[in-house]
């Protein structure tokens, strides 16, 4: 067996072209770790009927950000860029969620590279059993079926790591700097939205992400901010308040300058790209905004990168 440790990247992917958008939605919508949809026998029919009818405005939605997502190649090179700072010791390898390279992909490689110590690292900052948990799930899953035998640390969240901290706070200031007087300017961060059952049962990403801002703002000192939330995928209750209703009240309030900051998310993708950009951005200058700008992700931001680094070599079995 090699003496280097593989460093396993979990995160969730995106389709690759517009006509992997059906099949992507449909490994989304089938995952009772992210939404409960009827009894487990008919979710895949159910979650079917909801596919068929969604898969051509998100694939419009794709058109309009490129035909695809962007995150296997984000991922593919803040793999590259850990890779580089780890040194020769490690190996670094990425799994999707719900695309390619999947969860089976990546630990064939590794195993195929004779290596047994696995560092899996999950790029979702805020733990949630609808992200890190549903990725985990599967990797255990992969591991049982394959009766493979690699010796497994666990990297679930990172929303309050000093690095990760230092990088977004970064982002932050540099964007309040597009502004003339930041005064004037509402820093609205945006999570990724989840069913409210999930909060209810005790799940901790609502206080992940709550406490993330706190210290972002704790480094970017005073100036007008809230957290809303985007992103709802079903009727059931989901946190609120939602980013678009937020925006129209800020308008109604008079607030001409907004800075976009989004959580939940390490790179860019659909949600950044097109749901900001694009569509809350549209909105907004119905509303009456006048500047509308969002913050840069972290993709392979330097100090981001130092981060996952640390992580890796502070992880304990």
């Amino acid at each position: 067996m090699s003496e280097k440790t593989a460093v396993l990247l979990l995160q969730m992917g995106g389709p690759d072209s517009l006509d992997a958008v059906h099949p992507f939605l449909m490994n989304l919508f089938t995952d009772r770790d992210i939404i409960k949809i009827g009894p487990s026998f008919l979710q895949p029919f159910i979650a079917r009927r909801i596919v068929n009818k969604r898969a051509p405005h998100v694939a419009e939605y794709y058109r309009q950000i490129g035909g695809k997502s962007p995150i296997r190649e984000l991922t593919e090179a803040q793999r590259e860029g850990l890779q580089a700072l780890l040194g020769e010791n490690y190996r670094c390898f990425v799994a999707m969620r719900y695309s390619r390279p999947s969860t089976i992909d990546a630990l064939a490689a590794i195993k195929r590279e004779g290596i047994r110590r696995v560092v899996v690292l999950s790029l979702y900052p805020h733990y949630s059993k609808a992200t890190t948990g549903s990725s985990v799930n599967e990797l255990q899953r992969v591991l049982k079926e394959a009766r493979a035998d690699f010796e497994l640390t666990f990297i679930d969240r990172f929303y309050d790591h000093p690095l990760y901290i230092k990088a977004l706070a970064g982002k932050v200031m540099r964007g309040l700097q597009a502004f003339p007087d930041r005064k004037d300017v509402q820093i609205v961060f945006s999570a990724h939205s989840l069913p409210q059952s999930f909060i209810d049962e005790g799940d901790p990403y609502l206080d992940h992400i709550q406490e993330t801002r706190r210290l972002v703002m704790e480094q970017v000192g005073e100036a007008n901010h809230l957290l809303c939330f985007q992103s709802k995928a079903s009727r059931v209750k989901w946190l609120e308040p939602s980013t678009e209703a937020t925006i129209e009240k800020l308008a109604k309030e008079g607030k001409r300058n907004l800075l976009m900051v989004p959580l939940s998310f390490v790179s860019d993708h659909i949600e950044t790209l097109y749901e900001i950009d694009i569509q809350y951005g549209e909105e907004a200058k119905g509303y009456g905004i006048e500047r509308f700008e969002r913050i840069e992700s972290l993709n392979s931001d330097p100090i981001f990168l130092d981060c996952l680094a640390d992580l890796v070599r502070t992880a304990k079995a």
